[in-house]
């Protein structure tokens, strides 16, 4: 006949234990405490020195009374073992745990063994900083615009329009780019050049020339006139390293050359993290 209902736990039972302490010098002291009430003196089995006491000879019980025969010193080890009060624990089948059983935030790092997380596959997208962690993704990315005035005089180029700064690493009132990473960037910078004559820009890594573009980018034409317009880009890919710095400085000029208004962009982003 097959089984109707529920299929058993698998379960393992253990009995209530209640330490107590004799005195010393007082033979009228036998009467105690039980943490639990009785029924009659056999649900409880009593340990003098883990010599288990005769029931109703050695000890006697009337609800949470007992009542000892005999003096028990504080020096004997007395205690009390609850036959009549089992505590049931049950053992989970294995695999039977699901998600939903686990109250949240039940498991903590302390009960996480670090050999057994693999990140490679169960860690992906953009970590948190931790660490040491920088908590930017890559690749990193800015892209500004100088959005007025012209430069005609030797200087760092202000970008100080902000499109995207992805990592914060951009100051729109320096013009200086601090790498958060180290790694390969990729800089491009575009201008208007307007007026007869040629420009010099140059992209500098702190503060030192590194490569230069515009000595003569655009083709001078002695018959330009001044409402001329020209377009020139420049484009480096630089190693750096963590807080190295980047940016477009104007070496100089030919004639009344200019970069000129707002036609004016630069971006870079990182094409390899080196760690």
């Amino acid at each position: 006949m097959p089984f109707i209902g529920n299929t058993p736990d698998v379960n393992f039972t253990s009995f209530a234990k209640q330490d107590l302490t004799g005195v010393t010098g007082s033979p009228a002291k036998r009467g105690y405490t039980l943490s639990h009430a009785v029924a009659n003196a056999n649900e409880i089995e009593v340990f003098v020195n883990n010599v288990r006491q005769e029931p109703t000879e050695s000890y006697t019980v009337n609800g949470t009374g007992l009542t000892m025969t005999g003096d028990v010193e504080t020096s004997d080890d007395f205690y009390i073992i609850y036959l009549g009060k089992a505590i049931l624990a049950t053992v989970p089948p294995d695999g039977s745990v699901s998600t939903a059983k686990i109250a949240d935030s039940a498991v903590t790092n302390a009960k996480i063994n670090n050999s057994t997380i693999d990140l490679t596959s169960k860690v992906t997208g953009v970590l948190p900083v931790a660490n040491g962690g920088t908590g930017v993704s890559s690749p990193i990315l800015v892209y500004a615009r100088k959005s007025n005035g012209n430069v005609s005089t030797a200087s760092t180029i202000i970008w100080n329009t902000e499109m995207v700064d992805t990592a914060g690493a951009y100051n729109n009132t320096t013009g200086v780019f601090t790498c958060p990473k180290s790694g390969h960037y990729e800089v491009h910078w575009h201008y208007l050049h307007r007026f007869p004559g040629y420009l010099r820009t140059t992209l500098q890594k702190n503060g030192t020339y590194i490569w230069g573009s515009g000595q003569k980018s655009i083709i001078y034409n002695r018959n330009v006139d001044s409402t001329d317009e020209s377009q020139v880009s420049g484009m480096a890919i630089v190693n750096c390293s963590v807080n190295d710095t980047l940016s477009i400085y104007f070496i100089g000029r030919s004639g009344t050359s200019d970069i000129y208004g707002e036609q004016n962009s630069h971006n870079g982003f990182l094409v390899k993290f080196l760690g």
